[in-house]
């Protein structure tokens, strides 16, 4: 079978006149449900209509971008539905001084005695995806406390009010109140998220409900919420996290205590960083963890830091785009970008089979590499992202695309001969196989489906004064242990390692070291300013979504709302970074909206195909009009993402 990239190129007639059609087809296939958002002074958009009026609250009271930015992140995260402060915090901010980005390490590491051997003397193949052993330190504390100390302009007491507002008593959404009743036997496990998430507990004895296909009873007197007597919050009940208003409001108080002292507004802030991960909460945290059998030790946390670094960048047809680097999933994206660069993609038609086969591979060629050489720079061996994003690396792989069918075999190539050295891990590439196993039983095949996309939130934030910031915040999402009376929830980050160097030599498990997360922020600019902010949540979706929405921009003129909701693809021939890192190769899921011409020629390629009526994933994005000097808004409609602009 002939491999190369021109061929994909001279395309036949019959595909010529596929392309034709489906570029006619593009204005009606993407109208939107909802209206582009705009803005003159600034813009605030995240997963949850609460938390983009927690960053316009800071907007009015005259934050800049990063502050607002913080304050949706502290409200997502108190809001448990997605994420809760646990969890880990990756940005990239645009600093319109240092015009720069610059990026946000605040992911958590490996807890002491976190090694391959522990979990194998316990018979496990990968860290648990759920329970105190899967947790990693909290990293968004420190994220948030790092982004507004050394980027922002407000009080640490200013940007956490509208957190420590919800945390003593915010009305939940039904969506949260469902996460809770799925994962209510888990959470009845742990005492102190026992507490916490399920109030009504005890009242499941006393209910006469009429019962569900589940045998869990409704309530009677307002069946209309849906709500299970599993012992969690109903719909639109205030939800209250005492404990956690109480850490928040220490945070708060050594802030006042420092400034009280003479300290500056950045010492203050830092005040609050100390006594999070080596005072007082450090020690309950680590206390509560280790009660509930978890590894994490005071000095786990004292040792913890935010790096604050250089994100990585490749350039696509003139425009600048910007990922943090090989400790997250971001790297594929500008991966995808130079192989796909050379081809006519525009040409080819908007989700024409030619253009969906094409990107397909694209995207299995550079998760391959994700699969193998991604991992934590600050251990060694150190990655070769130089070769990994070199221009001539990226021919080189495009040359392994079949011109007419899907490629289940592809697995990661060597890119060390592009940045002039010998590969140190060539016999483990020359054995790694692209599939780490298939799921076989309908059960295991939903778990790894819900795993792939599982999602937490995104934030996008800018303002008139030139400051963007484009955030993936993660972990602690239901069912979470509580850490001890801190109210924080565990992140579960743990499972994005492997125990055998085979399967990737730099993300083994070890104490102190970052697992290779998926969360990827993404900022653009062109001709030296910012053009495009986006991020989406989502596994191993992310970058997928977010490479299909930048050239639904770039390539296809869509503007950032039609981009947002416009019918994507998703591959599942990648590697699971979650659970039992599965994959099917081959497979993948289709917008409903699909023709079956289109369908049936992804049949002929090799491609098994599944369906859903949303396959954008939830992005949230913001695109500058130098123009006019305004903000376009974009927010999926996946799911509850919102945005509030002025």
């Amino acid at each position: 079978m002939k491999r190369n990239s021109s061929s994909l190129r001279a395309l036949p007639v019959f595909f010529c006149v596929v392309a034709a059609l489906a570029v006619a087809t593009t204005s009606a296939a993407v109208r939107p449900q909802k209206p582009v958002l705009h803005g003159k002074h600034w813009m605030a958009i995240t997963g949850k209509p609460l938390g983009a009026t927690a960053g316009a609250m800071i907007f009015n009271q005259g934050g800049n971008a990063v502050d607002a930015a913080c304050a949706m992140l502290g409200a997502t995260a108190t809001m448990f539905d997605a994420l809760s402060w646990g969890g880990e915090t990756q940005a990239l901010i645009w600093h319109p001084e240092q015009k720069k980005v610059i990026g946000i390490n605040a992911l958590g590491v490996a807890p002491t005695g976190a090694t391959p051997a522990y979990f194998q003397e316990q018979g496990m193949e990968y860290p648990p995806a759920v329970g105190p052993l899967a947790a990693v330190t909290p990293g968004t504390p420190g994220g948030l406390l790092v982004m507004l100390a050394e980027y922002g302009t407000m009080s640490l007491a200013q940007v956490l009010a509208p957190s420590i507002q919800m945390a003593d008593g915010y009305p939940i959404e039904a969506s949260a109140a469902r996460g809770i009743q799925r994962g209510a036997d888990r959470i009845a496990e742990w005492p102190y998220s026992r507490r916490t998430l399920l109030p009504h507990r005890d009242e499941r004895s006393a209910s006469s409900g009429p019962q569900d296909e589940t045998g869990n009873y409704w309530d009677r007197e307002d069946s209309s919420t849906r709500a299970f007597s599993a012992g969690g919050p109903r719909p639109g009940e205030v939800f209250r996290q005492p404990e956690l208003a109480s850490t928040l409001r220490k945070l708060v108080d050594a802030e006042a205590e420092a400034l009280a002292a003479g300290k500056s507004r950045k010492e203050a802030i830092y005040a609050a960083y100390d006594r999070f991960y080596k005072g007082d909460v450090a020690e309950e945290f680590a206390r509560g963890v280790q009660e509930q059998g978890g590894l994490i030790t005071t000095e786990d946390l004292a040792n913890w830091k935010v790096h604050i670094e250089e994100p990585v960048s490749t350039n696509y047809k003139g425009i600048e785009v910007y990922k943090l680097t090989h400790w997250v999933q971001g790297p594929v994206l500008l991966q995808a970008l130079n192989i796909l660069e050379p081809f006519d993609l525009k040409g080819m038609g908007y989700n024409s089979s030619r253009y969906i086969h094409t990107l397909y591979q694209a995207i299995s060629l550079s998760f391959a590499d994700r699969d193998f050489y991604y991992g934590d720079p600050y251990f060694p061996p150190e990655e070769p992202i130089r070769g990994l994003l070199s221009k001539d690396y990226a021919r080189h792989r495009a040359e392994r695309i079949l011109q007419d069918r899907n490629d289940p075999t592809i697995g990661p190539g060597d890119p060390y001969p592009f940045q002039g050295e010998e590969n140190p891990f060539a016999e483990y590439l020359n054995q790694f196989s692209g599939t780490s196993g298939t799921p076989t039983t309908e059960e295991e095949r939903e778990e790894f489906l819900e795993g792939f996309l599982a999602g937490t939130t995104s934030i996008q934030a800018a303002d008139a004064d030139g400051w963007v910031v484009s955030v993936t915040p993660s972990g602690g999402w239901l069912p979470a242990v509580l850490a001890g009376e801190t109210g924080i929830g565990l992140s579960q980050r743990m499972q994005s390692f492997v125990l055998d160097p085979a399967m990737n030599p730099y993300n083994v498990l070890e104490p102190g070291k970052r697992p290779r997360a998926t969360l990827t922020p993404s900022l653009a600019l062109r001709d030296g300013e910012p053009f495009l902010s986006f991020a989406v949540q989502g596994g191993d979706g992310q970058d997928q979504n977010l490479l299909q929405f930048f050239l639904n921009v770039v390539e296809f003129g869509m503007n950032v709302q039609e981009a947002a909701e416009a019918a994507n693809f998703n591959s599942y021939q990648l590697r699971s970074s979650f659970g039992a890192h599965e994959s099917e190769p081959g497979s993948m899921l289709l917008n409903d909206k699909v023709p079956d011409w289109i369908r049936d020629e992804l049949i002929g390629m090799g491609y098994s195909l599944r369906f859903a009526p949303r396959t954008s994933g939830p992005i949230n994005a913001i695109w500058f009009d130098r123009e006019h000097g305004t903000f376009w808004g974009g927010s999926s409609h996946h799911g509850d993402d919102y945005g509030v602009a002025w």
